[in-house]
């Protein structure tokens, strides 16, 4: 009778009325276009059993979001904090042609049975590219530029500030924001329209986009005005010395160069961080003694004292010293054991995953 209900819903509403009576939305991912895949029913947010669930399912899901195109269909199971215990399992066996514009108007059953989280459905979609820096050198310092109807243009510097900048930084998959000023000499000033004035941000938007701001192309700005910024390189880190990617001497770039990173405070919820941001499993217990089998750094300690939560995406968001600032030797140097992760748990990857 569900599976019946769902049916005709989608079959005599249009997709206007079911926008507002049906949500979707992906948690646990690096941005809102990735994560396990939860439901709305009835003013309750569930999650998905992946019993059949596909590439066209993960269609919809990202075209209800406003993503791009579906990318693979992981397990949910990798997206942490994990669904809590007392949340329901809201729908399975759900079974899209991939047309859809809703999730709701997919054929699916409302009576779950004999589906735990550890079988929910994940989705992972492009996400869209809506921000850009042009003309500075590298994609992680330039003008910025939105889309907007298909077109690129400028933000005014009106009521811009370093929260802001942040997100834009973040969404990039830069750096932190280190500089945010009224830009540009002539031969980078923007030529096109000027889509946004007064953005004004928290700072923790994901999107630009979702920052408030004046109505879009509708300002006083001249392009003397266009906003300029300049993030960081994008945070890396590998372990080195190690038998795979997941097991080995941490190390982190920064400034170009690859130094390692200090055990002071160093504990689970560092190494948490670590291996989920390199896509392996749980980290292992790595003695003393047994961490010396990969070796000792040379060069730069560029971390110390990092504390971290175990909910962060990367090791970047995790608090630490400044850049460089320790009190440490290479004997202390953090290692890291992480498991292979479990190809059941992933669901089935493309064969080279973005």
């Amino acid at each position: 009778m569900a599976r019946l209900f769902f049916l005709i819903v989608a079959f005599f509403t249009g997709p206007g009325l079911l926008e507002s009576s049906s949500h979707v939305r992906l948690v646990g991912g690096p941005h809102r276009c990735e994560g396990r895949v939860e439901v709305q029913r009835n003013g309750e947010w569930g999650t998905v059993c992946d019993d059949g669930w596909d590439m066209n399912d993960v269609a919809v899901v990202c075209r209800e979001l406003g993503c791009g195109a579906a990318i693979w269909t992981p397990s949910g199971v990798i997206y942490k904090p994990l669904a809590d215990e007392d949340q329901k399992v809201l729908i399975q066996d759900v079974n899209c042609t991939g047309v859809e514009e809703n999730l709701i108007q997919c054929e699916q059953d409302e009576d779950v049975y004999s589906c735990s989280h550890n079988e929910d459905a994940g989705a992972k979609c492009e996400f869209p590219e809506t921000v850009q820096l042009v003309g500075g050198p590298g994609r992680c310092k330039g003008r910025v530029e939105v889309k907007h109807k298909g077109q690129w243009g400028t933000v005014c510097k009106a009521g811009w500030n370093l929260s802001a900048a942040k997100v834009v930084c973040r969404q990039l998959g830069c750096g932190r924001a280190i500089l945010t000023q009224r830009c540009c000499s002539k031969s980078t000033q923007g030529q096109g329209p000027i889509w946004l004035s007064e953005v004004s941000c928290s700072g923790k938007e994901a999107d630009l986009q979702d920052c408030p701001s004046g109505l879009w192309g509708k300002n006083n700005c001249t392009h003397d005005e266009d906003t300029w910024v300049e993030c960081e390189d994008p945070f890396q880190l590998r372990l080195v010395g190690g038998e795979s990617k997941c097991s080995g001497r941490l190390e982190v770039l920064h400034k170009g160069e690859w130094g390692t990173v200090c055990d002071d405070g160093w504990g689970e919820k560092e190494e948490q961080v670590v291996c989920k941001q390199l896509g392996c499993g749980e980290p292992v217990f790595v003695s003393a003694k047994d961490r010396r089998r990969f070796g000792f750094g040379n060069g730069r300690i560029w971390l110390d004292d990092v504390y971290c939560s175990g909910q962060e995406q990367s090791l970047e968001q995790c608090r630490h010293r400044f850049w460089g600032h320790h009190n440490c030797n290479h004997r202390e140097d953090v290692a890291v054991d992480c498991l292979e992760h479990n190809p059941d748990l992933l669901g089935a990857l493309p064969a080279d995953p973005e």
